[in-house]
């Protein structure tokens, strides 16, 4: 499922075209290249929602690669609702990861109340969250603000133009 678009040039904080409107809601995601950054693209529940395509830990992909198919991979990714928010589930490290601002959480408990009951808490933004708009039946990807950095950006400055990723 990944954009079989070209490069194009466009000005560099102006949305990015990455996909027919339809196509991305029948696929439920699709990777691609916003300004050189790979990102991946999900339909979930009647939304769109952008972030970076590698996970913050290791760099793993949030999806399977185009080229790269094992047991671990064949689910992909799935979505879960916590505490109201849709995230996604890193397939590699099982990090919980919401679509709406990138926040990593986990589940804790409060050894000081009588009956410890785990809530889920947020460790921070992690995962870089991109603006999606859709217009006309076209979606658009806007570039990172890059003024604030997030765990996930090391990655993907890492594995930017090195050949690593295939459209």
């Amino acid at each position: 499922h990944s954009s079989g678009k070209g490069t194009v040039e466009t000005e560099p904080d102006a949305p990015v075209y990455v996909g027919k409107e339809d196509d991305i809601k029948k696929s439920q995601r699709i990777t691609t290249k916003v300004n050189d950054r790979e990102v991946v693209v999900f339909y979930h529940e009647g939304k769109f929602y952008a972030m970076d395509a590698r996970c913050y830990l290791r760099s793993q992909w949030l999806t399977s690669s185009p080229f790269f198919v094992c047991f671990f991979v064949c689910f992909h990714f799935y979505f879960q609702d916590l505490n109201g928010q849709p995230c996604i589930i890193c397939p590699w490290h099982k990090y919980k990861i919401t679509l709406e601002t990138g926040e990593g959480l986990y589940q804790a408990i409060n050894p000081m109340e009588p009956s410890p009951t785990p809530r889920w808490q947020s460790k921070g933004v992690k995962q870089r969250i991109h603006k999606v708009t859709v217009d006309n039946g076209n979606v658009y990807v806007s570039p990172p603000d890059l003024s604030v950095s997030f765990d996930s950006d090391y990655y993907a400055d890492k594995y930017n133009n090195n050949g690593d990723f295939t459209m």
